[in-house]
């Protein structure tokens, strides 16, 4: 469906983002690598809540909840699956960033979570990461490594993309249930993002 020019209404409880897909369709030489202690730890079979909690701690004030609201089996599903890679950014022991890369549509890798906490973020930490990502993308056999983001993530998101040498290709609108108001996450969640019940 094609929304019409002009504003659109988004019913109250809900949410609304503008969703932008980006692609790299050959392997481009990689940024050079901030300083700084990190190192990358592929975890072969996430735990439910080690994953969730990770994934909170990264996204949560970005609103990531599609995780969250998933059944214990439909999420093994995917971060079980041996054509899925998890990994964690690690900082002084602790993980502080979560990379997965997903390659199970063939000839393609999706990063489909990308992305460091709070207290990371400006330190180089997410170009780090997004080198050794793109590195393991481009290792398999894939033609295309693609990503996307949307309005409720980090500012810089979109802009850090494209410096990294994707090429936006799709644009999306998205309308979800606010996961503030369902106890999906916080209600302190995203305070940039005002909730209208």
């Amino acid at each position: 469906m094609i929304l019409p020019d002009g504003y659109s209404d988004v019913p109250a409880g809900k949410i609304a983002a503008v969703v932008t897909h980006l692609e790299m369709t050959a392997r481009l030489a990689l940024r050079p690598d901030p300083p700084g202690a990190w190192t990358l730890r592929r975890v072969e079979t996430p735990g439910f809540d080690w994953f969730r909690d990770l994934y909170c701690r990264v996204g949560e004030k970005w609103l990531w909840f599609s995780r969250l609201r998933m059944a214990d089996a439909d999420l093994a599903a995917i971060i079980h699956s041996p054509q899925v890679e998890v990994y964690a950014l690690v900082q002084d022991g602790r993980d502080e960033g979560l990379l997965e890369l997903d390659f199970r549509e063939p000839g393609q890798c999706e990063l489909a979570f990308f992305g460091v906490t709070a207290k990371l973020i400006g330190s180089g930490a997410g170009s780090w990461l997004m080198n050794r990502a793109l590195e393991r993308a481009w290792s398999r056999q894939v033609a295309r490594v693609w990503v996307h983001t949307c309005t409720l993530d980090h500012p810089s998101a979109l802009a850090f993309y494209q410096r990294a040498g994707f090429r936006p290709f799709r644009r999306q609108v998205e309308v979800a249930d606010d996961p503030r108001l369902d106890g999906t996450l916080p209600r302190s969640a995203a305070r940039h993002v005002p909730m209208i019940e």
